[in-house]
């Protein structure tokens, strides 16, 4: 048994969650699930960002405190997560105490170690980022190059963190880490970005007052991202149970967007070393992009994680942000390709396999399913797709492990087609073929638990299978020919009915 620590970025508290915060977190969750059927000792955290100026001024806005209304739109993230089956260990907000507790004693042991030091800033801000930018980095019209908006001019005594201090660490790290930030572009990224040089940057504002003092300051408000980044730390007890931090911190990966990258693979690594503490491993995702355009809650299309779920069912809309948009590069999000991917995989392949298998077995085999051959041809492929399993989710490629298991329907479906069992009359050699095809979907329904566990633990169930699904324990539980023999199929309701495809306009 191992230890994973998944994270997802925590998300800003100014509106209300949208489908690129469940993407993220659903693909979390995944993760964490494999993890789990692997006997894995698993902690997987995600949570809200409650400070900063925008936060702030969406809370002015409001009429209410800072406090008040980022525990209330909390509330929303908590609900779209349950609401997605998402089975998080925790969940964390910054205006926890536990929270200020950390921060303050990371900024305590960076300051002591000498590398944060006070002077003046003056330059440009963009709140919506809450991160700084040089002109250059500008959009026409001194817009930020995210969220295209006008930026803000500052000028304030701040604290410093000596970033400059830490290219040649960083570029050591990388070095010896090949791995610590994956896809391997994103990783050049960063290494090409550390490589023309790093400049200091404000650690501090005096400007607001809704965050954690610096406690060596109390007029200076921590900087957003010092603050944010910390809290993957605090939720396994940085500075309050350094025993439990130790034991977790050294297994932690982070997955994140890409607009994030710099934050989180420049700035927190060497935020880390300034502490004294080795840095995470990054996975990093491109942007779900609509008419090629970035989804963006500051954006003009909105697409809420309870509208998908309501047409396409929790599982269905949990597989489509997995399958439809791998994670790495951009893809495009549309409606009509969600509606194509549940047809052809969910409604056509996985679907009617368990449809078609337990109609044949009810009408040729008395609906008992026998011991799948240990020649069987699918037994092949079933190893295949266990190990293709293995090394996608070890490599956090999940649209990859749905590739593999796919094969395994495609190959089943193709057996089935080769054999006509249902042209054939009852007797041993239908009672074989249809053993093995029994067998491979359930070694298919295992390797998909991860993504879609209610619809698997009712076909599951419909499979003539005791228990919780989440029990078994992979690989053993997916070796061929290990589940027991004389076992009752049942045919139930379709679990993907087909989606009507909306006529284009003329």
């Amino acid at each position: 048994m191992s230890r994973v620590f998944v994270t997802t970025p925590i998300y800003y508290v100014n509106a209300r969650p949208h489908v690129g915060h469940a993407y993220t977190t659903v693909n979390g969750d995944a993760l964490t699930r494999w993890h789990r059927m692997c006997g894995d000792d698993v902690f997987f955290l995600t949570g809200t960002d409650h400070h900063g100026l925008k936060i702030q001024r969406a809370a002015e806005a409001a009429g209410q405190s800072p406090q008040e209304w980022g525990d209330e739109v909390a509330e929303t993230f908590k609900t779209a997560f349950a609401a997605l089956n998402v089975a998080n260990d925790d969940f964390i907000k910054t205006s926890e105490p536990r929270h200020y507790a950390s921060v303050q004693w990371l900024l305590r042991k960076v300051y002591d170690n000498g590398f944060i030091y006070k002077g003046t800033y003056s330059g440009i801000y963009c709140v919506s980022c809450e991160a700084y930018y040089d002109d250059s980095e500008l959009l026409a019209g001194e817009l930020c190059p995210i969220h295209k908006r006008p930026i803000e001019h500052v000028t304030e005594d701040n604290y410093f963190f000596k970033l400059s201090a830490f290219e040649d660490r960083l570029l050591e790290w990388l070095t010896a880490s090949p791995d610590a930030i994956i896809p391997t572009t994103k990783r050049n990224e960063v290494l090409g970005f550390i490589r023309q040089g790093l400049r200091d940057f404000s650690i501090s504002r005096t400007s607001i007052s809704w965050g954690v003092p610096l406690p060596w300051d109390p007029e200076h408000v921590c900087y957003v991202w010092f603050d944010a980044l910390t809290n993957y730390a605090t939720a396994v007890g940085l500075g309050t149970d350094m025993e439990r931090f130790e034991a977790w911190w050294p297994h932690v990966l982070h997955l994140i967007g890409k607009d994030i990258i710099r934050f989180h693979c420049v700035y927190w690594p060497a935020m880390l070393m300034a502490a004294g503490i080795a840095p995470p491993k990054v996975a990093v995702h491109g942007y779900l992009l609509i008419g090629g355009e970035k989804l963006s809650k500051t954006g003009l299309t909105q697409i809420y994680p309870a509208d998908l779920a309501e047409e396409f069912g929790v599982d269905g809309i949990r597989y489509l942000l997995i399958r439809e948009v791998p994670l790495g590069n951009d893809a495009e999000f549309s409606h009509e390709g969600l509606v194509a991917r549940y047809n052809a995989d969910l409604a056509n392949n996985f679907g009617n396999l368990l449809t078609r298998v337990a109609t044949v077995v009810a009408k040729k085999c008395g609906g008992i399913t026998g011991a799948p051959r240990l020649d069987s041809p699918l037994r092949a492929v079933a190893e295949q797709a266990l190990a293709g399993n293995q090394l996608a989710w070890n490599e956090i490629r999940p649209a990859e492990a749905v590739d593999a298991t796919w094969r395994l329907i495609r190959e089943t479906n193709a057996f089935l087609e080769t054999n006509e069992p249902w042209k054939a009359e009852p007797g041993p050699a239908v009672e074989a073929v249809m053993a093995d095809a029994v067998e491979a979907c359930r070694i298919v329904v295992l390797l998909t638990n991860p993504i879609m566990p209610t619809i698997c633990q009712r076909a599951w169930e419909g499979l003539g299978l005791a228990g919780r699904l989440d029990d078994q324990r992979l690989p053993a539980a997916a070796a061929w020919g290990s589940a027991p023999s004389g076992r009752t199929v049942v045919k139930g309701d379709p679990l993907f009915p087909r989606k009507a495809v909306a006529a284009k306009a003329s």
